[in-house]
């Protein structure tokens, strides 16, 4: 791949290239958006630009020329200038061994692989780049420890801070860099792409509006299908059950899902080895969790526009059904209750009482069934 296919990101690589052009680059980056629109392979190719021996340039586009040894040492993975950081690294730490990964960014993760590595200059390229994953999860301790570095670092450095969510970065640290923005993902091209992989066209509209324009996430739930997870399969069941909100069948449904998030974790793994194992369980149980607020938007969607265009395309009777059960403020509020259930799982609350949970306040109503 060169940075000219990145895909949908026109205005942050036409920037990027500008300030290359005039040779006006700033140090430190951040590249922020929604997860899946293209801010790591963004990274990685202007990675490999920066780094290249001898960029090729055509039409006042510049782009890694993949021939020289810098190119081909960064295409296997062994540049000896590019640094990529994550919090998995804590096993590498001089501490780390068999520690578990945390869920924040450790701080000596950011002390060892960045603060003491930057003053060393580069080995091949003329530059050394830093790219660090999930900058969102850096607390305020790694983000000033950082501070000194992003507004000091040696001329040869670049370092790009990957987030997802911009508030949870202080001021101080976003105002040492230069923010891009990345955009979603138009839906249509989503779809494209997902029917190319050879997934049917309802699968495929469903998954692009299920990631609100993450082509990343539109991906991997694509690659779950495709791995005979049945995650379509599960979402009708999941948003069936829903629309109906039988109390008395919760408990027993809670135990079916929380198989089901086993199944998509046991796939995820296989897709993502280097990933770690709790953040994949993590994740495939706060995917069951965003398919039921699927299905909440748009029955309060539902209520408030009346037809249009829903998440839940193929189960328009069902989501009529959720609308007159909940009014829009009760759906807003269930919903809420969702993203509360985020929080549990990303705190490690056991996950059988979390469904159980979840799924008993989605079967609550004014008006109940319980047959």
């Amino acid at each position: 791949m060169s940075i000219k296919e990145i895909f949908c990101q026109d205005k942050v690589i036409n920037i990027l290239q500008r300030s290359l052009a005039a040779d006006k680059m700033p140090h430190s980056y951040i590249f922020a958006g929604p997860e899946g629109v293209g801010k790591f392979k963004t990274a990685l190719e202007w990675a490999k630009l920066l780094l290249c021996e001898k960029p090729v340039i055509e039409n006042d586009f510049a782009d890694s020329c993949g021939s020289c040894r810098s190119c081909r040492l960064f295409e296997a993975d062994s540049h000896p200038d590019f640094n990529h950081i994550y919090k998995e690294l804590i096993q590498f730490t001089k501490d780390g061994k068999d520690k578990k990964t945390p869920v924040d960014m450790p701080i000596d993760v950011i002390r060892e692989f960045l603060i003491e590595k930057i003053s060393a200059k580069p080995t091949l390229s003329k530059r050394k780049v830093f790219v660090v994953d999930e900058a969102e999860r850096l607390n305020a301790s790694s983000q000033n420890a950082l501070l000194k570095t992003l507004e000091e670092p040696p001329e040869y450095c670049c370092i790009i801070l990957l987030c997802t969510r911009l508030e949870k970065l202080l001021p101080t640290t976003k105002s040492r860099c230069r923010v891009m923005r990345f955009a979603p993902i138009d839906e249509q091209k989503i779809i494209e792409l997902l029917e190319h992989t050879n997934i049917e066209r309802k699968k495929a509209q469903y998954f692009a509006r299920l990631a609100q324009g993450s082509i990343g996430m539109a991906s991997q739930l694509a690659q779950l299908e495709l791995e005979d997870v049945e995650l379509y399969e599960t979402k009708k069941q999941l948003v069936d059950f829903i629309a109906a909100g039988r109390y008395s069948e919760t408990i027993g449904k809670a135990e079916w899902l929380l198989g089901k998030s086993r199944e998509i974790a046991a796939a995820w793994v296989k897709l993502r080895r280097n990933a770690s194992k709790t953040d994949i369980n993590r994740r495939a149980a706060k995917t069951l969790v965003q398919i039921a607020i699927s299905a909440l938007y748009d029955a309060m969607k539902l209520n408030l526009a009346g037809p249009a265009e829903i998440i839940n395309l193929d189960q328009k009777e069902q989501i009529k059904k959720l609308a007159q059960r909940f009014d829009p403020e009760q759906s807003a509020e269930k919903i809420e209750d969702c993203y509360e259930t985020i929080r549990w799982i990303d705190a490690s609350v056991n996950e059988k009482l979390i469904f159980e949970q979840l799924l008993l306040n989605l079967a609550i109503s004014d008006r109940m069934e319980v047959s």
